[in-house]
C-alpha cells in the first residue's frame, strides 16, 4: 500500500510554523489583557459607584430625598447586598448581561435603619471592551501576518541555499567533478547547509579518488593483459588445422576484443580524450560506413546537413549501434538520418528497463540483458564516444503494435543527437557563435 506523501517548500514549513507560534502566542496575550483589563474596569466601576453613594449618604437633606438616581430601601437591591447593608456593612455588587454592559450596585447602611443604594449601568464599559477586543485582533492577525513574512523570507534564503546544493550535487552525480557544492552555497552566514555542503565535497571527492583509482588499476590490467594476448593469437596461428585450433582462436580474439574494449572505456572515462574535426555530410556518411559494416540494415536519409564532427569517432558510435542491434535485436535493422540526428532501430525485444532508468552499464550480463551474453561494453563505449563529440546518445522503445502481444516487441531504438556548434578542440563543450 503506497502511503500518501504531501510535499512542500521547506520555506512554507518554516512560515507556518513561525506564524502558528505567533497566532498561539497573540490568543494567549489577547485572552490576558482582555480579562485583567475587564477586572480593572469592573473594580474602577465599584469604587466609582461606591463613592457616589457615599457622598449621598454625607448629605442628610439627601439621605431624606436621594438624588443621582439613588434609592432608599430599594425592592429591587440583590439580596446579598440587601443583607450585607442591612448588617451595618457597605458593599457593592455587580450584575453582568449577555448583551455586554455590567449593572453595577452599591450600598451604605443609614443610621435609621435604612439602606441607600445606587445602581447604574456601565455602558462605556461595554464600549471600551468592544474596542479593546478589536484592536486586540487587529494586533493579533498584524502579527501573524508579520511571523508569515518573516518565515517567508528565513525559510526562503535556507530554501535557495539547499536549492543551489541540490543543483550541485546533482551535477556531480552527473560526472562533474570541478563542480563544489560548498562554493554553489556560498553567502556569509554559516550554518548547518554549509556542513552539509562540506560532508557532500568530501564524500565527493573520496567518491572521485576511489573511480580515479579503480579506472587506473583497470587499465593497467588491460595493459598488461595486450601482450599475452597477442603471444596468445601468433601462438594459435602456429597451431596445426582442426576444430579446437578455432575454439583457441576465436576466443583469444574475442579476449583481444574486450581489452581493447577495457582500454578504450579507461581512455573516455579519463576525460583526456579530444576530436579531430572534420566537415562531413552526415546523410551520405552514415550510409556510406552502414552498406559497409551492415549490408542488410536500411538506411534512410530524411533530410541532408552538414556537421563538423570525428568521422573516425562518429563510425565507432554507428558500428557500436549496429553491433548491438544486430545481436541483441531482430531485423530488420533501420538507420534514419534526419539533419543531425541519427537514428538507430531493430524490431527486437527492446532494451531493458535497468538501462533505459539508468543508461549504459559496463559489464551488465543476465536476465536484464537482451540476449542475456555480451559484456555490456558496446553502448558504453558509444555513449563515452558521443559525449567526446558534444553529442548526446538516448535510449528508448519504440511503441508496441497492437497486434503484437509480446513484450518489448516494438524494438530498441537509439538516437545520436549530434551538436548544432562543432566540439573545441579542449574538450567536448560546444563553441557558442555569436552573430556579426
Amino acid at each position: 500500500m503506497k502511503r500518501f506523501a504531501l510535499r512542500t517548500g521547506i520555506r512554507w514549513k518554516i512560515s507556518f510554523a513561525i506564524a502558528a507560534v505567533g497566532a498561539l502566542i497573540t490568543v494567549a496575550l489577547s485572552l490576558v489583557v482582555h480579562n485583567a483589563a475587564r477586572v480593572s474596569m469592573l473594580d474602577n466601576a465599584r469604587d466609582v459607584q461606591l463613592e457616589r453613594v457615599q457622598f449621598i449618604a454625607r448629605n442628610s437633606e439627601a439621605a431624606k430625598k436621594p438624588p443621582l438616581g439613588a434609592k432608599l430601601n430599594d425592592p429591587e437591591l440583590p439580596g446579598a447586598l440587601r443583607d450585607k447593608a442591612t448588617s451595618g456593612r457597605r458593599g457593592t455588587y455587580v450584575q453582568e448581561h449577555d448583551s455586554g454592559a455590567p449593572d453595577v450596585w452599591a450600598a451604605v447602611p443609614l443610621g435609621n435603619g435604612q439602606v441607600l443604594s445606587l445602581h447604574t449601568r456601565f455602558t462605556d464599559s461595554a464600549n471600551v471592551m468592544k474596542d479593546l477586543d478589536r484592536a486586540l485582533v487587529i494586533g493579533s492577525v498584524a502579527v501573524v501576518f508579520a511571523g508569515s513574512a518573516l518565515g517567508v523570507l528565513i525559510g526562503g534564503q535556507i530554501s535557495r541555499r539547499l536549492r543551489k546544493a541540490a543543483t550541485a550535487a546533482g551535477k556531480v552525480a552527473q560526472g562533474d567533478p570541478d563542480v563544489r557544492v560548498r562554493d554553489a552555497v556560498g553567502g556569509v552566514v554559516r550554518d548547518e547547509t554549509n556542513d552539509l555542503a562540506r560532508a557532500v565535497d568530501a564524500m565527493a571527492d573520496a567518491l572521485q579518488q576511489r573511480l580515479e583509482a579503480e579506472r587506473r588499476v583497470t587499465a593497467d590490467i588491460a595493459h598488461e593483459l595486450r601482450t599475452p594476448v597477442t603471444g596468445l593469437l601468433t601462438a594459435a596461428e602456429l597451431l596445426p588445422p582442426g576444430r579446437p585450433t578455432e575454439l583457441v582462436r576465436d576466443r583469444a580474439q574475442a579476449m583481444r576484443v574486450l581489452v581493447e574494449d577495457v582500454l578504450e572505456v579507461a581512455r573516455l572515462d579519463s576525460a583526456s580524450e579530444r576530436a579531430e574535426l572534420q566537415e562531413v555530410a552526415l546523410g551520405e556518411f552514415v550510409s556510406r560506413r552502414v552498406r559497409t559494416m551492415d549490408p542488410d540494415a536500411v538506411v534512410r536519409v530524411v533530410h541532408e546537413s552538414w556537421v563538423s564532427t570525428d568521422p573516425r569517432r562518429l563510425e565507432r558510435i554507428l558500428g557500436n549501434l549496429l553491433a548491438n542491434a544486430a545481436k541483441h535485436g531482430k531485423p530488420p535493422v533501420e538507420v534514419t538520418v534526419e539533419g543531425r540526428v541519427v537514428r538507430v532501430r531493430d524490431h527486437g525485444p527492446g532494451f531493458p528497463e535497468a538501462l533505459l532508468r539508468e543508461g549504459p552499464s559496463r559489464f551488465r550480463t543476465g536476465s536484464s540483458d537482451r540476449a542475456g551474453v555480451g559484456h555490456g561494453l558496446g553502448l558504453t563505449i558509444a555513449t563515452g564516444q558521443a559525449r567526446v563529440l558534444g553529442a548526446r546518445l538516448t535510449f528508448r522503445n519504440a511503441a508496441r503494435p497492437e497486434s503484437d502481444t509480446a513484450p518489448g516487441a516494438g524494438g530498441a531504438i537509439a538516437v545520436l543527437w549530434l551538436p548544432e556548434h562543432a566540439p573545441t578542440t579542449t574538450g567536448s563543450f560546444p563553441v557558442v557563435r555569436l552573430p556579426e
